[in-house]
């Protein structure tokens, strides 16, 4: 059975604002609301794992020295 493509962090973001929208409107059965609940909490879960991955790729910064040299820096975000 082929592999399902993993989607983008863009991809999931925005059918999670979909799904965010529709349930806002009102006119959703129960069972469709909690299909959509399901579906969401995974698109949120596919989100946050981009992000952290994003974050660990970004941890190092690459610097120039004076001398030219190239040193590694932690990235240190804000609120951490």
């Amino acid at each position: 059975m082929p592999r399902k493509k993993e989607l983008s962090f863009e991809e999931s973001l925005g059918k999670l604002e979909e799904i965010v929208k529709t349930m806002e409107e009102g006119s959703l059965s129960l069972r469709d609301l909690m299909t959509n609940y399901s579906e969401g909490v995974q698109l949120a879960k596919n989100c946050l794992t981009a992000l952290d991955r994003a974050e660990k790729t970004m941890d190092l910064l690459v610097k120039e020295g004076e001398d030219g040299t190239v040193k590694e820096e932690q990235l240190e975000i804000e609120g951490e």
